[in-house]
């Protein structure tokens, strides 16, 4: 009778496992704190701190119900891109930044529901200021770290080490700028000729960031907001050259993402050029959003990404209704929302955030990943 036992493991094969181990900690405790700062995508409740606004039905239920079982200002079904990043590197999520009594060592959400990337005075020297929920702008949001600043280092050597072992997630920016004339009834030509100006403040605000001792910064795109429910029911046509045959997704929307969303990529570029001893990163809403539209149960989403989970009918079969949003009287959540990319016609599901945040960490949605 042979007696057989399990192969000791060689030097060799120790080292390697000695390696994916120091990776796998590394990785995982790559960065001491998470900030983030954009709008609705990543607001964790900063438009909530001075009291709900009556009006805002994102501070009501069904809102949050997946994750946190009530709403948390998150403009979701539960967590959120810049949620997931920070589990992934072992960080608590970031507490809004007006938030009272909050400890921010770890990191914080400058990020509020409405914010724009150019300044109010932009729209309302030509007339679209009446068109947008203008909670303030990145410049907005750079002030409030800066007022932050203080609480976190104190000498100019301490802010640099800090900094730069943190993360800084910004945006995205840019798609409350242009909403502001498109519901204002603007030619698209006019919109488009937004785009510089406000990559151009964008930047601005990545490069502020860097000066305070930023050095790995993600820099996000706009979504594809053809797709939305939202601009698929408002600007509903019969006219089917409108349509992209093989998405179902409005033409012309998705033409001012992608001619946005390729201008700041060749901006963050240049930037990067000129700061060579930080990590620009180009984080990607526009690619993986178009793979869930193109093939959805492939990413687990049987019910499509047309059709928002939370709304009350409407015109066409996208579940969203102007006048009654989700949190409204008459309005209703699907009963599973991680079948659906899109949550509330406007916003996308924790779902659809989670596999975003994956191809961020780990490719191929962000430019380089961050976890390179």
């Amino acid at each position: 009778m042979v007696l057989s036992f399990p192969s000791l493991p060689t030097k060799c094969s120790l080292f390697v496992i000695l390696l994916i181990l120091f990776f796998n900690f590394s990785y995982s405790e790559r960065y001491d704190a998470i900030f983030s700062f954009g709008d609705s995508l990543s607001d964790a409740g900063n438009l909530l701190t001075k009291g709900v606004p009556p009006e805002l039905t994102t501070a009501r239920r069904p809102y949050g119900m997946t994750f946190f079982g009530r709403p948390t200002g998150r403009c979701s079904d539960g967590r959120l891109i810049i949620d997931f990043l920070a589990e992934e590197f072992r960080l608590p999520l970031p507490p809004p930044s007006q938030a009272r009594g909050q400890n921010f060592r770890k990191g914080a959400n400058f990020a509020v529901t409405g914010a724009t990337a150019l300044d109010n005075d932009f729209f309302k020297a030509r007339g679209l200021d009446g068109k947008i929920w203008n909670s303030g702008s990145l410049s907005t949001e750079l002030q409030w770290f800066e007022s932050v600043k203080p609480s976190l280092c104190s000498t100019q050597k301490d802010c640099k080490d800090y900094f730069g072992k943190s993360l800084f997630v910004v945006g995205e920016f840019g798609g409350n700028d242009y909403n502001a004339a498109i519901f204002s009834g603007r030619w698209m030509t006019e919109v488009m000729s937004y785009v510089p100006q406000v990559v151009d403040a964008i930047l601005k605000g990545v490069e502020r960031l860097i000066n305070h001792g930023a050095k790995d910064l993600v820099v996000p795109g706009v979504l594809p907001i053809g797709c939305f429910p939202l601009y698929l029911t408002l600007y509903n046509t019969s006219n089917k050259g409108d349509y992209n045959p093989r998405t179902g997704c409005l033409k012309r929307f998705n033409t001012l993402s992608f001619h946005h969303n390729m201008a700041l990529r060749i901006e963050v570029e240049k930037l990067q050029r000129k700061y060579p001893g930080t990590r620009i990163m180009y984080g990607d809403y526009f690619t993986p959003t178009m793979q869930f539209v193109l093939t959805p149960k492939r990413f687990g989403f049987s019910d499509g990404a047309l059709k928002a989970c939370c709304g009350a009918g409407g015109q066409g079969s996208y579940n969203f209704n102007f006048d009654i949003k989700c949190g409204e009287r008459g309005a209703t959540a699907c009963p599973n929302p991680s079948t659906h990319v899109s949550w509330d016609g406007i916003h996308l599901t924790e779902a659809a955030y989670r596999s975003i945040a994956k191809g961020w960490l780990n490719g191929p949605y962000a430019d380089p990943p961050i976890l390179r």
